[in-house]
Formats: C-alpha cells, sequence, structure tokens
C-alpha cells in the first residue's frame, strides 16, 4: 500500500483538496477524505508538500530519442545508452508513458540522420519492445511516423505492425507547396537552417519532392486496416485541407496531427477526430515555421491534444501556461495531456486521469516561488515511487 497526501488531487472532473489517494499494488485504490486512514508500518506514505498529485503525462509524438541517439550528423550514441538515458530525463518532466516517434524516412535530402537508416530504425524498435520485459522507468511505446514516398519500406512498417512491436501509425508528406510547408520560403528557410545551399540547389529539392513518386491510397488504406485491426490508432499529419480530411478518415484516422490552420483544427474535430498541437508551439508563442498558434486553437476549443514534439520539457509548461496566462481549467488543461492523448491511442482504460482501478500513473508538481515555476517532485509508475526530488533553499 501507498499513501500519497498533502496534496491537491486533479482528477478528470475537479481539483481536490483535502483528499488523499491511496493506492493498492499497481493501481488506484481510494480517494479519502485526508486524514481518514492511518499509516501502519506495512503503508508507504508520500508527502506531496503541498503541491498537485496529477495523472502521469503521455506524450503520443516526439522524435526526442532522434536526438539522443544520434546528437550529430556523424555521432550515433549506443542504443541503449540513449534509450535509458532518456528516459531518466523523461520522469523529470512528468512524462510516464512515451511514444517514441521513429522518423521512417526515403532520403533526408539536407540533413542526414543515421537513426533513420532502416537498419536503425528496426534497432531501436526492438530496443523499445524489450523494455516491456525488463527493468525500465516509464512505459516505451513506438509511433511510426511513416513518409508516404517511403515506398521500399513499407513491406517492412507492415511487419513492425504484425509484430505487435507499432502502438501508434501516422502518414505524413513533407513535400514542399503543402501541409507543413505550403509557404515554400518557410521550406527554404527551414533548408538554410541545416545548411547552406544555393537558390538552384533548393529548387531542385524542390521539383525532386514534388515530382517523387508516393504511395498509393490503396496502399495506405492497406496499412491503416492493418493497424485497426490490433486496435493500434492512425493519425495524419499535418493537414491543410478539408479535402485532405475526408480522405484520411476514409480509412481510419483518428487523431489530426498538427492541423495547419485553425479551419482545418476545427474541421477535423466536428469530424471527431482528436487534434494535436505542439507544446513548444505554446511557450514559444506561436509556430516556428508560421502556421496554426497552438494557445489561440486551445482557446478556441479546437485541439485536444498537446505533445512534446521536439521539447520534452514542453507540456508541463504548457499547461501551466495556459491555466495561468488564460481563462482556462487546470482540470481541462491537464487533460490535453492526460486523459484525451490516451483515449486518442486506445489506453484510455487503464491510463490517463485518477480514477479508481486504473494504473497509478502519478506525478506530484510544486510550483517554486517567488515566480510559481512548476516542478516534478514526484513520479509513481505502476505503483512504485521511482522519482522523489527535494528542492532547497
Amino acid at each position: 500500500m501507498l499513501l500519497i497526501t498533502n496534496g491537491t488531487i486533479i482528477t478528470d472532473e475537479a481539483l481536490l483538496v483535502d483528499y488523499d489517494l491511496l493506492i493498492h499494488e499497481d493501481r488506484i485504490a481510494q480517494i479519502i477524505p485526508r486524514g481518514e486512514v492511518t499509516p501502519d508500518v506495512d503503508m508507504e506514505v508520500v508527502d506531496a508538500n503541498g503541491g498537485y498529485i496529477t495523472p502521469g503525462m503521455i506524450d503520443i509524438h516526439s522524435d526526442y530519442i532522434e536526438h539522443m541517439t544520434a546528437p550529430r550528423p556523424t555521432s550515433l550514441i549506443d542504443f541503449q545508452i540513449g534509450l535509458r538515458e532518456t528516459e531518466k530525463e523523461l520522469i523529470g518532466h512528468g512524462i510516464t508513458t512515451m511514444y517514441h516517434s521513429m522518423s521512417i524516412f526515403k532520403s533526408a535530402d539536407y540533413k542526414y540522420r543515421p537513426i533513420r537508416e532502416p537498419e536503425n530504425v528496426r534497432k531501436l524498435i526492438d530496443l523499445i519492445d524489450s523494455t516491456h520485459t525488463r527493468k525500465h522507468l516509464v512505459r516505451h511505446r513506438f509511433h511510426a511516423r511513416f513518409e508516404i514516398d517511403n515506398i521500399d519500406q513499407v513491406d517492412n512498417l507492415k511487419s513492425y505492425i504484425e509484430e505487435e512491436k507499432v502502438h501508434l501509425v501516422s502518414f505524413m508528406d513533407h513535400t514542399p507547396g503543402q501541409g507543413q510547408y505550403r509557404d515554400l520560403e518557410v521550406y527554404k528557410t527551414t533548408v538554410l537552417g541545416y545548411d547552406t545551399l544555393s537558390d538552384d540547389r533548393i529548387a531542385v529539392l524542390i521539383e525532386n519532392h514534388q515530382t517523387k513518386e508516393k504511395m498509393t491510397v490503396d496502399v495506405i488504406r492497406e496499412i491503416a486496416e492493418l493497424a485497426s485491426a490490433r486496435n493500434i490508432a492512425i493519425a495524419s499529419h499535418d493537414d491543410d485541407s478539408l479535402e485532405k480530411l475526408d480522405l484520411v478518415k476514409s480509412f481510419g484516422t483518428a487523431i489530426s496531427e498538427f492541423p495547419i490552420t485553425l479551419e482545418i483544427a476545427r474541421k477535423a474535430k466536428e469530424m471527431g477526430l482528436f487534434t494535436v498541437a505542439g507544446a513548444p508551439n505554446v511557450i514559444l508563442g506561436g509556430s516556428h515555421t508560421g502556421n496554426l498558434s497552438a494557445t489561440e486553437a486551445v482557446l478556441d476549443g479546437c485541439i485536444d491534444i498537446l505533445c512534446s514534439d521536439y521539447y520534452p520539457a514542453s507540456m508541463l509548461h504548457a499547461v501551466f501556461q495556459l491555466a495561468g496566462s488564460f481563462p482556462l481549467d487546470l482540470v481541462e488543461m491537464f487533460k490535453l495531456v492526460t486523459l484525451h492523448p490516451a483515449q486518442a491511442v486506445n489506453i484510455a482504460e487503464d491510463y490517463g486521469s485518477i480514477t479508481v482501478g486504473k494504473k497509478a500513473d502519478l506525478l506530484i508538481i510544486e510550483r517554486l516561488e517567488p515566480d510559481h515555476f512548476p516542478v516534478v517532485t514526484g513520479v509513481i509508475v505502476d505503483g512504485r515511487l521511482i522519482q522523489k526530488t527535494n528542492y532547497r533553499i
């Protein structure tokens, strides 16, 4: 038994003051008035020190593992080191379930990452899968981000799905002139941020991308059906038109990642899709590519989920920034990083909220004076306290 006391519990319905949380084995057993249970010698007591007791955060889109395993184009860190060091960082940011978003690209053109080579993708997928039966800190899951021009890797993607090593599939198209790079000037600026190329060379890149062969809708649909049969959620990426939304909805897509405009985000939500924006977008004050403002979309009510994208610390800060700077409820803001992502990837039966009977994946979050800076000071996964941090003066 584990008792968490002296905190404010954030459920999916309310902020509960003067209540304790009782955990039995790996499940939430009771939410009870404070002091009703007297601890005995067999019960571990965790003092929340006046902080918030929240569900563990669920990050369904983050390519941070790519940076941790390939921090430089010529540097490939041992994958075991990369994964284990990553999870040590994740618990400090309050992420207890991570969908590692591996990009399965055909070619890089202007930015080479060795981690995206097929043999390295396979190696990392196998490593993530092996964590399920070995000692680990967080729940590691695999999000296959598949670029639709990567025809040569279709069979491998199918194999990963059939081997039950994939937990989320998204179909991406980064062709300049549409989607994320519908503004070609933004594409050019992005390319130049990675390499010094002439205008002529960039023009060749654009033409090559715009004329390349891509998977047919029938092939995409086949993969989607293969995943759906295994209860694996399907996501689209960078939706930029109503026609694209209709298309992706037709092959069972449940998630719209990074809709490009407010209009598209609204329409995706109307169609029953879960909508995702990046938490870095919130803390930066806007999109780094000039697309949808996540803050504006959350205020509008057309974004369901925040993901860390490339910066794990952003989820915690985005939640409190939204709840503190705007007339939004902290309970509702936490759903963006807990309950809603759990629902989107079909794991809400066990995760995503502080509900009796669910898995005890929990955080203790304190606010440091004088600026109320949010920090994770306690992490519980599967009912076990895996980290406790004590800030000092």
